[in-house]
């Protein structure tokens, strides 16, 4: 699956610079020195954090995409810099594991 095929089915665009992106594979976490040492390439990687350190971490895991949780939102000036740096990040209004639970059922 894409990630633009994400958002054919509920998730929102924040930045979509690659949307055709496959996605092999989901990770969730909050803590990014975690993350950027676990996620693995082309994971869909399921967050609320919104710092620029997320688009930072997301180019250094190679991520396919950031999904933020609960409705976080993007500042901004963050969702430029993902831009530019070829991060894309959609949005989801569920909590983190029902959005786990909703992109698990996608990618079968």
């Amino acid at each position: 699956m894409t990630v633009r095929e994400l958002t054919e089915n509920g998730f929102e665009i924040i930045a979509l610079p690659d949307g055709s992106r496959e996605i092999d594979g989901v990770y969730i976490g909050d803590l990014l020195s975690w993350v950027m040492g676990r996620a693995s390439a082309d994971n869909a990687w399921i967050t609320i954090m919104s710092n620029i350190n997320v688009i930072a971490v997301a180019t250094l895991a190679d991520t396919s995409c950031v999904i933020l949780a609960e409705n976080v939102e993007l500042p901004e000036e963050i969702r430029t810099q993902a831009e530019a740096k070829d991060v894309n990040v959609l949005k989801s209004p569920l909590p983190i594991y029902e959005t786990a639970l909703k992109l698990s059922e996608l990618l079968k």
